[in-house]
């Protein structure tokens, strides 16, 4: 039954974008074609840059699911994608210096393990000392959103750093060469690594044992302790997974780009809060929430052609919301998002 449940959101989630796009394309540039102009800009460049824009919401929103069915609402998932951008930029800046020279994998290592460790800060917090896992979230966010731009400002004397080394670009030999969808075959390495985690993360969570014990975790975990499973580990294991993905996500936007933005909500810009609809969409199915990540970073690429290529003065702000909108809808008609039974609650084991 979950698999009607998910398709249904996520057309609800597409029908109110789309109404969404409508209303803007009447009120918007003087009543132009809106139909017209975003026919015009799809194109397999088009394509790929959407790939570029789901990676931090994606990984962000795997994340939370990991986090979230495990019995520990991480809602700290934006500032873990911020730890994520500011410690590859950092680190790749750093390594510049040193005999080791620029090496943007390591610089990527070094922020997986940042936002790890402070996803590991974050977990020891919610179960060991049981504190509110809401506000520990929001501590988080709120931490990660004043560290990074107070830390630029230590080492660059500046919110923004310089400019690092970027990913390099994976083709495919002769598919990237073809004239109209060689782009689609171009792309960044945390572009193909998010296409592999996607049906990985499934896998993870539906076919292993290791899925299993994270699902009696959220859902039961009184039967998961009596069948000797340390419920603990098995929560810890969900946080420091998120805190993994969303460095993957937090790294790969910011090493795409070669540049940390520390001004206003930073680079990340909202991209966490977004993982975390888009897995509320996806009903906590990594394929459901890269598809409303997708859906969501689409929008994203598509205004920024609109403007670039076709002229149409298309405001970022209400593009930006149509997630949040979307997520209203879905939750009016479909209903309330079956969260695990037992998230959010905190676990003390009889022995």
């Amino acid at each position: 039954m979950s698999t009607p449940l998910v398709t249904r959101r996520q057309g609800l989630a597409i029908g109110a974008i789309l109404f969404g796009l409508l209303v803007l394309g009447l009120v918007v540039d003087g009543g132009r074609s809106l139909l017209a102009d975003v026919t015009g800009v799809i194109s397999a460049s088009y394509l790929a840059a959407a790939f570029r824009f789901t990676v931090p919401i994606a990984f962000a929103a795997m994340g939370g699911i990991f986090a979230e069915k495990s019995g520990v609402i991480n809602i700290g998932l934006e500032g873990l994608l911020i730890i994520g951008a500011f410690a590859a930029v950092a680190s790749a800046w750093g390594l510049a210096a040193t005999p080791i020279g620029a090496n943007v994998w390591l610089a990527f290592g070094l922020a997986v393990l940042a936002s790890t460790a402070v996803a590991l800060l974050f977990a020891v917090v919610c179960i060991e000392f049981k504190a509110d896992q809401i506000i520990a979230g929001l501590a988080v966010w709120l931490i990660a959103l004043g560290f990074a731009p107070f830390a630029s400002i230590i080492i660059w004397d500046r919110t923004n750093s310089p400019s690092v080394g970027t990913f390099p670009v994976w083709e495919v030999p002769v598919l990237a060469e073809l004239p109209s969808v060689g782009p689609l075959f171009s792309a960044t390495p945390p572009v193909v690594l998010l296409v592999l985690a996607v049906p990985f993360s499934w896998y993870l969570l539906n076919r292993t044992p290791f899925g299993m014990w994270i699902e009696a975790s959220g859902e039961d975990p009184k039967s998961l302790d009596t069948a000797g499973v340390d419920v603990r580990k098995v929560r810890y294991a969900g946080v420091l997974l998120s805190g993994v993905y969303c460095g993957i996500g937090g790294a790969g936007l910011a090493l795409n780009t070669g540049q940390f933005v520390g001004s206003g909500d930073t680079m990340v810009d909202g991209r966490g809060w977004i993982g975390l609809t888009a897995y509320l969409i996806g009903n906590y199915n990594p394929v459901g929430a890269f598809l409303a990540s997708f859906l969501f970073a689409g929008l994203d690429a598509l205004q920024l052609q609109l403007q670039q290529v076709a002229g149409f003065d298309v405001s970022a702000t209400l593009v930006g919301i149509i997630p949040y909108v979307a997520v209203l809808v879905v939750l009016t008609f479909v209903g309330r998002t079956r969260m695990p039974s037992a998230a959010g609650e905190h676990y003390d084991s009889d022995e």
